[in-house]
C-alpha cells in the first residue's frame, strides 16, 4: 500500500472534487495465485492489493492493482457522452526463479468501441472487447477478446461510504481468448 501511495504522490495528480472514481490508492483484498506450466511453478497474489486511480487528462483515468510486488496490471479508460470507454492498459509480471529473475511487459491497445460501461445500457446484452497488443515475451501480436454483460448495478463500501458500481460478468465464466501470432 506505501508503495502505491508513494507512485500516486509522484505523479502530481490532484481530481476534482465529486468526480468518481476519485484519484487515490484503494485497498482491495483477496487471494489469487500466478502459475507457471513449464517448469511448474506458482507465485501468489494478495491478500491486501492497491489499487490506484491516476487522472490522464480531462476526460481519461488509469486504474492499475497490483496483485502482488511481483504482478500488476492497469487499464486506461475514457469517458465520452456518459458512456466510460477502455481504451489499453499494461501488464507487468517478475518470476524469481531461483538465482534468476524475469520480467516481462505487455502493451494492449483496444479496439474502437470497446465499452467498459454504456452509459444507458440495460440489464442483458453482450458486448464484444478486443485487445491488440505486443509483449516482451513473445514475438509477435497478441490478441484478447471476450464477450461480458451487464448484471445490473449493486453497492459496494469504499472508504465506509456506499457507492454505486455497474456489476459486469463474463459470460460462461470463460475467460478471454489469448494468443500469440509470430510476426511476418
Amino acid at each position: 500500500m506505501g508503495q502505491a501511495e508513494r507512485r500516486l504522490a509522484r505523479s502530481g495528480t490532484v481530481g476534482p472534487e465529486g468526480k468518481r472514481p476519485a484519484p487515490g490508492v484503494y485497498r482491495y483484498r483477496g487471494p489469487g495465485t500466478d502459475t507457471l506450466s513449464l517448469p511448474p511453478f506458482s507465485q501468489p497474489e494478495g491478500p491486501t492489493m492497491p489499487g490506484t486511480v491516476t487522472l490522464l487528462g480531462a476526460h481519461c483515468r488509469e486504474f492499475r492493482i497490483d496483485y502482488s510486488t511481483h504482478h500488476w496490471q492497469s487499464w486506461e479508460y475514457r469517458a465520452h457522452n456518459g458512456d466510460v470507454t477502455e481504451t489499453g492498459g499494461r501488464v507487468w509480471l517478475l518470476w524469481s526463479i531461483g538465482p534468476i529473475d524475469v520480467t516481462y511487459m505487455s502493451h494492449l491497445r483496444c479496439s474502437a468501441g470497446t465499452l467498459a460501461v454504456a452509459a444507458r445500457a440495460s440489464t442483458g446484452p453482450r458486448w464484444t472487447s478486443r485487445w491488440r497488443g505486443t509483449s516482451s515475451a513473445v514475438k509477435g501480436e497478441m490478441t484478447s477478446a471476450g464477450p461480458y454483460r451487464l448484471e445490473g448495478e449493486d453497492t459496494i463500501v469504499v472508504g465506509g461510504h456506499p457507492v454505486r458500481a455497474a456489476h459486469l460478468r463474463r459470460p460462461s465464466g470463460r475467460r478471454p481468448t489469448r494468443r500469440s501470432v509470430s510476426s511476418a
